[in-house]
């Protein structure tokens, strides 16, 4: 096995993203967001693929979400600053021309909806009235006025209007396992709650309306382990399940006509796309896709062709959209999110294995072998926890090829999900409730002695690295665990959980005692499962990196565990990124991000 691979980071890293897939309403076409440009932008394409016209110019916003009109002439979006998440709502045409923001809060966090079906009103919400609570807004383009609907109280987001545009479907959120469904006269602003369910919780998330305006699709768990497809009839006041699997179902589209129903399963990681007969249930034949992850699937309402639009990834492939043409049985690629120039058989395909935690808990887990190992031959790992902690580790181009350079520096990868994924049942999921730092950190333990006990595996080159709630666990990890790790790497993890808590952004603040903890009365608690309390211990290297504009773990996070550190006169890399927050928006941060950590781990891995 050779040491280093002959393509480097650049290569592995040349890829786009791509997201917020959208089609026209006529299916001839579709948005998506980018960054080509070097910054996340709108973008428009052909279904039938080739080069996308630039719909938004922007090198300072970048864009997130965004919806088309009835007649596919107006766009609406939403872009933030700098990764500041404050995001403002923006109204262009399609043909082009300059975007009109419509909202000018910059305190505030909006969320785009949808149009209402005669277009002239926009539907969308943020917390610009009060900052501890989501509303919901209509925007009327005529006479550019907004008006705020709900009164006040809570987090709800608007989701979609009727057929006949008098109400709207909208979500009351009262933590990440537990919502209601709102129904919202838009005239008179009465309320309905579809879904009350006091005693218990239970995630309800909306889905597509029947055209008749009888009721609509909705995924939830209620009453299951896996969440799955229900059907709300509006006449009846009542909900009954109408596709059940033995995995979370996600995602769920209907044809123009309404004759066919599209959604993925999600096997342990992977998805299994479904087409049935809506009526009948019978399923569809489908040509074989990419093994991979999902992330969105959408009809065109208006398309007579019945193609299916598709936003895919695999282990070799960066997220990409393709069309699956149902009648025709053919899937072309529309975007293209790779130019490395790097061969198919140089990427690594990970192996879906289970460890056995500390109380009997199988730990699913994504394993990365290099190529070329020979035998006798020892390698180095890296353990990578994903963020969230309510997020999966799934078989995805992960965070721009960082773990396909890596791996074909001889670097192996284990990239578990360990209690408070998503994708393995909603109890598995709340494990991680109010226990961070607790049982999860043996979980940790236990993949780090997995994969010592594989006889390929150098135990005295294991690794830790993570983002988001990944850094508070490779944090955790390195300090509580020090003996184990020979270098740990966190991108924007807490430190503090006393002062995480305290410095989430306002909407969050309700769900923190019940997610990770109250500031005042389980402060002792908090600062016991801090990693700042264990500061001293930490014995391996230490890279951390932060955006300065994050509003989700706020810069001081990272500040104070590097300064504790450095005041010990200990070992700590600091990369601060001053024009970005949770995460990459700009393309030359990304890589010079993912570069910095992908060249600490090696030099403290490969030797």
């Amino acid at each position: 096995m050779t040491t280093h691979s002959r393509y480097r980071f650049e290569q592995f890293s040349a890829s786009r993203r791509i997201g917020a897939l959208v089609p026209a309403p006529d299916g001839e076409s579709l948005l998506f967001v980018s960054d080509i440009s070097g910054q996340f932008n709108l973008w428009q394409v052909s279904s039938q693929g080739g080069w996308p016209r630039q719909l938004t110019l922007f090198t300072e916003e970048a864009v997130r979400q965004a919806v088309f009109n009835r007649d596919g002439s107006r766009i609406a979006f939403i872009a933030d600053h700098h990764g500041d998440e404050k995001y403002q709502v923006y109204l262009m045409d399609a043909v082009g021309g300059w975007p009109e923001r419509i909202t000018d809060r910059p305190d505030a966090q909006y969320q785009v909806a949808c149009f209402s079906p005669c277009g002239r009103y926009v539907a969308f919400s943020g917390n610009a009235t009060r900052p501890q609570d989501v509303d919901i807004y209509i925007y009327d383009l005529e006479t550019k006025k907004t008006r705020q609907v709900t009164p006040g109280g809570g987090l709800r987001y608007a989701f979609s209007f009727s057929p006949d545009g008098t109400r709207l479907l909208a979500v009351q959120f009262y933590g990440n396992a537990d919502q209601d469904l709102l129904l919202i006269d838009v005239a008179s602003g009465e309320i309905r709650n579809l879904t009350a369910h006091p005693g218990r919780e239970a995630k309800y998330v909306p889905g597509p309306w029947l055209k008749d305006g009888s009721g609509f699709y909705f995924l939830t768990n209620d009453g299951r382990e896996f969440q799955a497809i229900a059907f709300y009839d509006l006449a009846a006041h009542r909900w009954s399940y109408a596709v059940t699997a033995d995995w979370d179902i996600e995602g769920c589209a209907l044809n123009g006509d309404q004759r066919l129903m599209a959604y993925t399963v999600n096997e342990a990681g992977r998805s299994v796309l479904h087409v049935i007969e809506r009526e009948s249930g019978r399923r569809l034949d489908l040509p074989a896709l990419p093994v991979g992850v999902i992330m969105d699937l959408k009809f065109a309402p208006q398309d007579s062709r019945n193609r299916l639009f598709l936003q895919m990834a695999s282990y070799k492939e960066a997220t990409t959209i393709y069309v699956l043409d149902l009648e025709a049985g053919a899937l072309t690629r529309v975007t293209e999110s790779m130019l490395g120039n790097i061969p198919e058989e140089v990427f690594v395909a990970p192996e879906l294995i289970y460890i056995d935690s500390f109380d009997g808990l199988r730990i699913p887990a994504w394993l990365y072998r290099p190529h070329g190992i020979e035998p006798e031959m020892k390698v180095p790992a890296l353990l990578s926890i994903h963020g969230g902690p309510e997020s999966q580790e799934q078989p995805a181009y992960n965070y721009g090829g960082f773990y396909q350079y890596l791996l074909s520096q001889g670097i192996a990868i284990l990239a578990p999900n360990i209690r408070g994924s998503t994708g393995f049942g909603i109890d598995y999921q709340k494990r991680i409730y109010r226990d961070w730092g607790g049982a999860e950190l043996k979980d940790i333990e236990a993949c780090n002695r997995y994969l010592r006990s594989l006889d390929w595996i150098d135990g005295d080159r294991i690794g830790i690295w993570g983002g988001s709630f990944g850094g508070f666990a490779t944090l955790s990890a390195a300090t509580r665990l020090p003996d184990l790790w020979a270098c740990a790497c966190d991108f924007c993890g807490p430190a503090n959980l006393v002062t995480f808590v305290q410095s989430v952004p306002p909407h969050w603040k309700p769900m923190m005692k019940a997610w990770v903890g109250d500031a005042e009365e389980d402060r002792e608690f908090l600062m016991e499962r801090s990693p700042i309390t264990y500061v001293d211990q930490l014995k391996c290297p230490l890279m951390v990196v932060q955006g300065a504009m994050d509003p989700r773990v706020v810069k001081a996070e990272s500040d104070q565990m590097v300064e504790r550190l450095r005041a010990r006169g200990r070992e700590v890399e600091y990369l601060v990124f001053e024009d970005e927050g949770h995460g990459f928006t700009k393309r030359h941060n990304q890589l010079k991000g993912y570069g910095a950590m992908a060249d600490f781990l090696v030099r403290h891995l490969v030797r």
